[in-house]
């Protein structure tokens, strides 16, 4: 397919014109570019050469003599102000901010009553109020100023309107609010095409209304060359292939999507939205908020009615955290939804629906917003329980000795705890290894639990990255044995740690011992066989007439009770004896009977007479299980006959020293020479018994 355009032909850029504005804007021309704020400079320096005639001529002299002032909303996007001083050559005084209504109406709309006081106040020094730029759809939130009055306002003290905004996209459907449609009124316009219809490489379009051709082509919004008629082709050859019912399909389903998700989201506890007066605002902003009764109203989530401005504070950010882990949770679950979280200077941060900008790119669809609607219900009860659990982990860990609650209002979670060891030193902001390396194991311990419980070391670049950082939490979450499992487990940790210690420090002085004890040894044997054994040939001599029947004599470390033995019993008996029994290692985990498939940390749903019966019972069923594998008493004393008569059996003496080599104990015959007698066996074997019995 072969596109014939002639590039000489001024109605391109006027068939391009219509397409975008759909005959709502009547009798003005258009400048296409490819950066969103460049024409509203253009429209600036059209303004600045409509209003100060002889600034051709005298330049900056003009502007010094009447300063000229430009109104921002305080909601507008950030940055523009500073763009249009650069371009302008203007200093930022030249620039006026204008705040939002604060006490009655929207809290994003500008207040028109204040606009016009400070109209006034610059008039009587001398300025000239040259421009200001209204919203139709503001870049946070969605919330459309009132342009009718805004209108009225400049066409008293002669500055030029400038609209630009995402609402000016429902211009193109058959309904559009009061408010928007205002802005066909306007001096001008900037529209962004190409983001509301996901089209790539399609430029903004300037729409603007002025009758002296010259001032436009000196401004920069016309120009002469053939060249810059071609920023119009990507625009014009998109739209002719959507046609203007894909265009009004495309933004309509914008529509019906943001309306969807607002009329859904009104039916959930706990959210809030942000633009509920705006029905035909394509953005909905929306924040997890729960107020308690009889609570300050704003953004106190609990837990006392009275709460200090600190406290307030803290509250806030802790929301804040809460609304931001809402907001990644749902971009991952319902990635075609297009989500963002931002931060408000007002409400804190808010979750922010805008499918006007991203549906046509992501492919959303009415199924998407019934899934992040689901999402968001089942994301409730954790931020709720959670919420409600941090001063109750608080008041646990400040209770737990060893313990230090760490505040820190970032973090989604239900709190942050930091173990104090031995040698911490808090006053310090040095590294602390050992802190380090006993959180680290703290961490992979309770990791290893497969608990519902995320848990996080500190960054690095915090003072105190020597922090557990616990996670979401559901309601039933037992925090009492959570506290106490995390500090027993740090317990046992250093413990565990100091013990090897100890032992490497043990075995160095016990090696060290056994060395002194060998030379002693040699030096003994040297004096017992004499000089003349050790003489080569002489001592072969000598040891064949007369051998020597030397003992190996050794030494063994025993680790469990840290002391030096003899490895005669070794040599001699052909085993080891069984030692000290080790001590048990140290554990002060909380033990508590779970129910079958009941995670760690979780509440148990059954009560105590239930949890005894449970008990007795198994405790029957273990008894049982013990009988049945020794075979009760009977079986036994039945063995022990019946081995006595057996003819291969071995004899009591036989079978009294195998018994005394397995346990590794000394030989019979040198400690009991009366062992053998008749009638040993059966009380050996009648003891255990009676025990049992």
């Amino acid at each position: 397919m072969i596109i014939k355009v002639d590039l000489y032909n001024p109605q391109l850029e006027m068939r391009a014109y219509s397409y975008v504005s759909l005959n709502r804007y009547e009798n003005g021309c258009a400048y296409f570019h490819e950066e969103e704020r460049e024409g509203l400079a253009k429209i600036c320096r059209l303004a600045i050469h409509s209003r100060y005639e002889d600034f051709v001529v005298d330049g900056f002299n003009v502007l010094y003599n009447k300063k000229p002032v430009i109104y921002l909303s305080a909601a507008a996007r950030p940055g523009l102000g500073q763009y249009l001083c650069n371009q302008l050559g203007l200093p930022f005084p030249c620039l006026c901010r204008v705040p939002c209504n604060t006490m009655f109406g929207s809290q994003h709309q500008m207040d028109v009553a204040f606009l016009e006081k400070m109209i006034k106040d610059d008039i009587e020094r001398g300025r000239l109020p040259l421009l200001l730029v209204a919203n139709a759809g503001t870049a946070a939130v969605g919330h459309t100023d009132k342009i009718g009055r805004l209108k009225e306002l400049c066409e008293q003290y002669g500055i030029w309107l400038h609209v630009e905004g995402v609402n000016l996209a429902t211009l193109a459907l058959g309904y559009v609010s009061s408010s928007v449609l205002a802005a066909t009124k306007c001096d001008s316009m900037t529209m962004t095409p190409g983001p509301w219809l996901g089209l790539p490489a399609v430029p903004a379009v300037t729409l603007y209304k002025h009758d002296d051709p010259a001032l436009t082509l000196v401004a920069g919004l016309t120009s002469n060359k053939p060249a810059d008629k071609l920023r119009a082709l990507p625009l014009w050859l998109s739209l002719q292939y959507l046609g203007l019912d894909g265009i009004v399909e495309r933004i309509k389903h914008a529509c019906q999507l943001s309306q969807r998700l607002q009329e859904n989201l009104k039916k959930v506890n706990y959210i809030k939205i942000l633009v509920e007066d705006e029905l035909s605002s394509p953005v909905v902003v929306f924040r997890f908020f729960q107020e308690l009764p009889d609570s300050d109203p704003v953004f106190k989530a609990i837990p006392v009615p009275t709460m200090t401005p600190s406290a307030v504070g803290r509250e806030r950010h802790s929301c804040d955290a809460l609304n931001r882990w809402l907001g990644d949770q749902l971009k991952q679950l319902v990635p075609a939804s297009g989500l963002t979280v931002m931060d408000l200077e007002a409400e804190g941060t808010c979750v922010r629906f805008s499918p006007l900008m991203t549906a046509a790119v992501l492919g959303t669809r009415g199924e998407d917003v019934d899934q992040l609607v689901a999402c968001i219900e089942s994301k409730l009860p954790v931020l709720s329980s959670t919420l409600q659990l941090r001063e109750e982990f608080k008041q646990e860990v400040e209770a737990t000795a060893g313990l230090l609650y760490v505040d820190d209002p970032n973090w989604p979670g239900i709190g942050v705890v930091r173990y104090e060891h031995a040698n911490d030193d808090k006053s310090s902001l040095k590294s602390d290894p050992e802190g380090e390396k006993i959180h680290a194991g703290l961490l992979k311990k309770l990791n290893e639990l497969e608990s519902d419980l995320t848990f996080k070391i500190g960054p690095e670049y915090k003072s105190m990255k020597s922090c557990l950082y616990v996670g979401m939490a559901s309601e039933d979450m037992d925090v009492a044995e959570l506290v106490e499992t995390i500090a027993a487990t740090a317990r046992e940790i250093e413990e565990n740690s100091r013990l090897l210690e100890n032992m490497t420090e043990v075995v160095r002085k016990g090696i060290q011992e056994a060395q002194v004890e060998l030379q002693k040894a040699n030096e003994e044997r040297l004096l017992e066989e004499g000089v003349l054994r050790q003489i080569p040939v002489v001592g072969s001599v000598l040891n064949w007439f007369s051998p020597v029947q030397a003992l190996q004599k050794g030494r063994t470390f025993n680790l469990t009770a840290g002391s030096l033995e003899s490895t005669e019993p070794i040599y001699v008996y052909k085993a080891q004896g069984a030692g000290v029994t080790p001590p048990p290692t140290p554990s002060g985990s909380r033990t508590k009977q779970r129910l079958p498939g009941q995670k760690p940390f979780k509440r148990s749903l059954r009560g105590s007479d239930a949890l005894s019966e449970t008990s007795s019972v198994s405790h029957i069923e273990d008894l049982e299980k013990v009988e049945h594998l020794s075979g009760g008493p009977e079986q036994i004393t039945l063995e022990a006959s019946s081995t006595e008569g057996h003819p291969g059996a071995p004899s009591p003496q036989h079978a009294d020293q195998t018994e005394a080599f397995q346990k590794g104990a000394p030989h019979p015959e040198d400690d009991h020479p009366q062992m053998g007698k008749p009638g040993s066996r059966d009380l050996r074997l009648t003891q255990p018994v009676n025990s049992h019995l």
